[in-house]
């Protein structure tokens, strides 16, 4: 492979694989708040939001870090307290001292608050409005958690990436718009890359294991549902089975609200927790070396990336499709697999998880994300043995990437409707 493609592919790697601290969505709305609040320069007197309804429902119900609190006011709070955008993702990471200001802050000014839903086309997108001391910002983030497209201060604007900001056309916020490369991937060449590029290249991935496992430890001890700690109870040693446990106790924790960082996948820390530890513990117990489990690390991150470019950063199908299917990828790879059974595998998944969808941001991911993964080492499993999914079956076709289009199709345009219906069920529970 030249090496002016795998600097494209390992650039994507870095912008999509980072740091972040607790479920996305509300950092990201942190982000934005913080940024509004040092635009406008004072403690706002009012904070107006208004979310994209994925967004909305990605924040509605999970922990934020640190704080025992689940939802967007604590984070809002926190974000005028003591944010600083330039943290990124990592927005929400605070000292317990500064964590109980902003708790005082919210009980003195909750009232200050107001969060709504915005009509919009995008997927991922959040404005946020604050005025106080005579002044007024605006600050919107769209396309990517960190990417701001608009800056504000009273009439003075100071940054806007797009004219017409407020009536984008849904082309604008393609993924593969988000990488600046835009690169047109195919599953050949993430096979490829993760397979050939030189180790020293792919080293930067091995953090992810670091951060990974750090908050898979915490999950043990029991978070969330303690989905992770009884299935590691029950596991008896079985490979499949302890696996599985770890990797959800890492979700376990990062949806309770623990205050350690992740490395994410396309935005998604669950995304991320699952295309990093199925590889590591899988490869670890199998007896593979550190080369090969490195290359099953980089073709589970790569792969997910490529078939999220379709589906859309945020979508009504949940993301754990495309993340187990990237492991499925490097399952079948550290079982020897070659390219064809990688393309089985992937293959099965599609028509095992296809149709899975979000609801929303929570503990129960945990769930979600256990029966994506005995799905993909079911799928893997079959796949060693040259069994596939008929290409007259379901989404699937003789041709990977026709596949994978499809699985695409479904989750960014066909679950429209399924998006908005999960939205009012959420939003109108007794």
């Amino acid at each position: 492979m030249e090496k002016s493609l795998r600097e494209a592919l390992i650039e994507i790697l870095k912008q999509e694989v980072v740091l972040a601290t607790g479920c996305t969505e509300p950092g990201a709305v942190a982000l934005c708040v913080a940024k509004a609040c040092e635009t406008l320069g004072c403690e706002p007197e009012h904070v107006g939001l208004r979310l994209s309804k994925n967004v909305y429902k990605n924040a509605m119900g999970v922990g934020i870090p640190g704080t025992g609190m689940i939802g967007l006011p604590i984070a809002v709070a926190m974000a005028v307290t003591h944010g600083d955008s330039s943290r990124g993702l990592e927005v929400l990471t605070l000292p317990e001292g500064d964590v109980d200001d902003a708790k005082r802050w919210l009980a003195n000014n909750g009232d200050r608050i107001e969060i709504g839903v915005k009509e919009t086309s995008d997927k991922l997108y959040i404005e946020c409005r604050c005025n106080g001391g005579g002044h007024s910002a605006v600050a919107v983030i769209a396309c990517r958690h960190t990417n701001f497209i608009f800056l504000k201060r009273d009439e003075q604007v100071l940054l806007d990436h797009k004219q017409g900001l407020f009536q984008q056309a849904e082309e604008d916020t393609d993924p593969e718009v988000d990488n600046k490369q835009r690169l047109e991937m195919t599953a050949r060449m993430v096979y490829d890359f993760a397979t050939t590029a030189p180790l020293e290249e792919l080293a930067f991935l091995k953090e992810t294991v670091e951060y990974n496992t750090a908050a898979s430890e915490i999950g043990l001890g029991g978070m969330g549902l303690h989905t992770g700690q009884i299935l590691m109870e029950q596991s008896n040693g079985d490979t499949v089975h302890t696996v599985v446990a770890r990797t959800v106790a890492a979700s376990d924790a990062r949806m309770d609200g623990c205050t350690k960082p992740v490395y994410s996948n396309s935005g998604s820390g669950n995304q991320g927790i699952t295309c990093t530890l199925p590889p590591f513990y899988y490869g670890k117990l199998k007896g593979c070396d550190d080369e090969k489990i490195l290359r099953a690390l980089t073709m589970s991150h790569l792969m997910s990336i490529y078939i999220k470019r379709g589906i859309g950063r945020l979508s009504a199908l949940c993301g754990i499709v495309n993340a187990t299917m990237g492991v499925s990828s490097a399952l079948t790879y550290l079982e020897g697999g070659g390219y064809e059974q990688v393309c089985y595998a992937m293959k099965n998944m599609i028509n095992t998880l296809a149709g899975m969808v979000c609801d929303g941001a929570k503990p129960s991911c945990a769930l979600k994300m256990s029966v994506g993964l005995y799905s993909a080492f079911v799928c893997s499993e079959l796949a060693v043995h040259d069994r596939v999914v008929d290409r007259t079956d379901g989404l699937s076709e003789s041709d990977i990437d026709c596949s994978i289009h499809n699985l695409g199709r479904l989750g960014k345009d066909g679950m429209n409707q399924t998006d908005d219906m999960i939205l009012d069920i959420m939003t109108h529970k007794k």
